[in-house]
């Protein structure tokens, strides 16, 4: 039996590696799909196609149907800021609001998941070998101080959702305090693009001119965390 077993081991793992290519590979197809059906940038026009096209109006059914579609592209690499724009201009902005953060936590739960089930081992050998060169010093900080770099991170005006998603569930970075950092660090942003969606639908300036100063405000918070993560790291590496 014993013997048995240990002879039927090496011929279960090629199965088990195929059915993750298969995995990988099917979501790869399905996120280029929803991408092209649901791919939006914020704007007006954007918003009004959204809200039109799915029926996007202030019900049950509606903001159901809104948080659905918008952690599912979310989740494939359409901006977060698209989503708290068209969540703000459908429903408000606190409502809206509200709606995009439930789903920008959601999807990145769903990425940060179906990477660090299906595509760790693959990322491990990747980060060992030179195509790793430019992931390793972010993978390394993420790791070192999961909580501030990661809320640096999604504070910052800049940088991909999708791909620190992916990175922190790939690299094995610690869950809680990944999730937890996430959802602070999306706060600023998706206010201040809920306030402009919700401004640009019943023409607000004073919501734009809010949003505006909270953007420069979260960004000069981000960069500020950084500095300091990077500064902390860099007395430990000396020490």
């Amino acid at each position: 039996m014993t013997a048995g077993g240990a002879r039927e081991a090496p011929r279960t793992r090629p199965f088990a590696s195929l059915a993750r290519m298969l995995v990988l590979l099917a979501g790869l197809a399905a996120a280029g799909w929803l991408l092209r059906e649901l791919g939006a940038a914020p704007g007006g026009a954007q918003a009004e196609d959204w809200v039109r096209r799915f029926g996007l109006e202030r019900t049950l059914w509606g903001e159901g149907a809104f948080l659905l579609l918008a952690t599912l592209a979310v989740a494939v690499g359409v901006p977060r800021q698209a989503a708290a724009f068209i969540g703000g201009y459908a429903f408000g902005p606190l409502t809206g609001g509200g709606l995009a953060l439930l789903a920008q936590g959601l999807s990145c739960a769903a990425d940060y998941g179906w990477a660090r089930l299906v595509a760790r081992g693959w990322a491990e050998r990747r980060l060992a070998g030179r195509f790793g060169r430019r992931l390793r010093p972010l993978r390394d900080a993420l790791a070192a101080n999961p909580f501030g770099a990661t809320l640096a991170l999604r504070l910052l005006p800049v940088g991909n959702n999708l791909a620190l998603n992916l990175l922190a569930g790939m690299a094995g970075i610690r869950a809680a305090a990944f999730f937890a950092a996430s959802l602070l660090g999306y706060l600023p942003q998706t206010a201040v693009f809920a306030l402009a969606g919700g401004g640009i639908a019943v023409e607000r300036d004073a919501q734009l001119w809010l949003a505006g100063g909270l953007f420069v405000l979260s960004a000069a918070i981000g960069f500020a965390l950084l500095r300091r993560v990077r500064a902390a790291r860099a007395l430990d590496e000396e020490g």
